[in-house]
């Protein structure tokens, strides 16, 4: 409820992000981000997510990037409210040139609370570590040749139809530049095995908040 008002959603939006298992899915997953995210943006863990659903797509099964891409720019208002409040759209196929090349990024946005552009790059199957090093080279061309000089390093976003978490952790973990790798859902998830996953999140979270609280009164004893 804290989100939506602060998100500004009708009851429209809040009614889809409740039956999309918004909530499970923000606390069972958090955003997979490179440590240059945490040191120049650390408010960004609160503003990306690890997976985004856009069931309003209506994207066929095995659409390629480009049905995924017309699709969103079709549908950009509610992909926006997807995103989430403060995020604005700059361009589809956004050129940069590089030496005497033509590169095309998929989506940019502008985040208006980080100050920043975000660069988004679509991918239709599950996450490879090499996409990461294409992303790089979109945010420091970015970064040389598009940033407004009061702005802050731009962020990029690997939105894949899929990812192995141990992958990422991988790819990430030596990542020079700030970027997240994400999943989007075409359709609704499971929300009993969402449901059942956070039960046993919170059960296993219990064990140890017990332990701090009696460490806390042992430490008060003495």
């Amino acid at each position: 409820m804290r989100l939506a008002h602060r998100e500004g959603w009708d009851k429209r939006e809040t009614d889809r992000q409740l039956r999309g298992a918004l909530f499970e899915r923000a606390i069972l997953g958090r955003p997979k981000v490179s440590p240059a995210v945490t040191q120049l943006h650390p408010a960004a863990e609160t503003i990306f997510k690890d997976s985004y659903l856009v069931d309003f797509l209506n994207l066929p099964v095995g659409h390629s990037e480009q049905e995924l891409q017309t699709a969103i720019i079709m549908n950009l208002k509610r992909f926006l409210l997807e995103l989430g409040r403060d995020f604005a759209f700059v361009g589809e196929q956004y050129a940069l040139q590089v030496g005497g090349q033509d590169f095309r990024l998929d989506l940019l946005f502008y985040h208006r609370e980080l100050q920043c552009l975000t660069a988004i790059e679509l991918k239709v199957d599950e996450f490879k570590p090499e996409y990461l090093g294409k992303l790089e080279f979109y945010l420091e061309a970015l970064y040389r040749d598009v940033r407004k000089s009061h702005e802050n390093p731009s962020i990029g976003v690997l939105l894949c139809a899929s990812k192995d978490s141990e992958v990422v952790e991988y790819a990430l973990s030596r990542a020079a530049s700030p970027a997240l790798i994400a999943e989007y859902q075409t359709r609704l998830p499971d929300r009993e095995t969402l449901q059942r996953k956070l039960h046993e999140f919170y059960e296993l979270a219990k064990p140890s908040s017990r332990t701090a609280k009696g460490a806390s009164l042992r430490r008060r004893r003495f």
